[in-house]
């Protein structure tokens, strides 16, 4: 870790490239023309392209973008599950990229924890071994994190459930482990890449509303990723449009469905613009 002064912003990433090429590392920034080569090839990618943006302690930050904009990438990078071509990123005063693997893993495990798309359960464990699996990484005694898993598994609404196995629950039930065993651990930053994108409409909303609860009593710092706006302006509160491997845009949600940046941005808020257009008109009617 790197000063001991207590920093002020949770997340803090600068000038930050991914570049999926077999020689990644020996790759001049500067020279625009080999960029353009890559941008252009069928076997590279620009996954992550000069990014820079910080996220204050405390917050929910949302990422949205189309597919391929590169939002996931850029999740992956913070944790380091892909290692970035060049840049900086400081997570609570850690100096990220400057980590070794036993940092790195420390890291992990203290200050970070991650939410997938897929749930990422252990199929063989039970509900209440899944979610208390990172405080036995942490050689937190049997009795102590079973106790404190089984808070969790009651304030995810899972109480009933905790000797099943994965594959008995529900997307939806199975996400909802996925959550407490991240919040387990207490993490500084929780990093949450379209977590709820498989689950029925009603299961997402529910656990949207989950989510929020939690967020109001935790205070843990939130790094969200969504193609959806409508789940994205209901969870954040700022949000950055990617596209491209850029932020294009970065604001409230308000801000940003006022006054896109561009083009882009306006196609993508517009369908939610005409719905708020319609229901005023509506509003005004009826009160008229």
């Amino acid at each position: 870790m790197s000063g001991t002064a207590e920093p002020q912003n949770a997340i803090e990433v600068r000038n930050l490239w991914k570049i999926f090429t077999s020689d990644e590392r020996s790759i001049d920034l500067e020279d625009k023309e080999r960029l353009k080569q890559l941008e252009d090839s069928d076997e590279d990618t620009v996954a992550v392209r000069n990014t820079s943006f910080s996220v204050k302690k405390g917050e929910v930050f949302v990422v949205m973008g189309l597919s391929g904009s590169g939002k996931s990438t850029l999740i992956r990078c913070l944790l380091r599950l892909a290692e970035p071509t060049s840049g900086d990123i400081k997570i609570n005063g850690w100096d990220v990229c400057s980590l070794d693997t036993k940092q790195l893993t420390e890291f992990r495990r203290k200050e970070v924890a991650m939410v997938f798309q897929h749930y990422g359960l252990l199929p063989h464990r039970s509900v209440l071994d899944n979610v208390a699996f990172g405080l036995k990484l942490q050689s937190i005694a049997k009795p102590e994190r079973y106790e404190r898993a089984m808070h969790w598994i009651e304030r995810v609404g899972l109480t009933g459930f905790e000797r099943y196995y994965p594959a008995q629950l529900s997307g939806g039930m199975q996400q909802r482990v996925g959550i407490a065993r991240a919040l387990i651990c207490d993490p500084p930053v929780l990093l949450m890449d379209e977590p709820f994108s498989g689950l029925d409409p009603l299961i997402r909303r529910e656990m949207q509303d989950e989510l929020v609860d939690l967020q109001a009593s935790v205070k843990t710092t939130i790094f969200f990723v969504t193609h959806d706006l409508d789940e994205g302006m209901r969870l954040g509160d700022r949000m950055a449009v990617m596209r491209k491997g850029r932020f294009v845009q970065t604001g409230t949600p308000d801000e940003i469905l006022a006054d896109p940046a561009d083009e882009y941005v306006a196609r993508f808020v517009q369908d939610k613009r005409v719905q708020l257009e319609k229901a005023n008109k509506k509003k005004t009617s009826t009160s008229g």
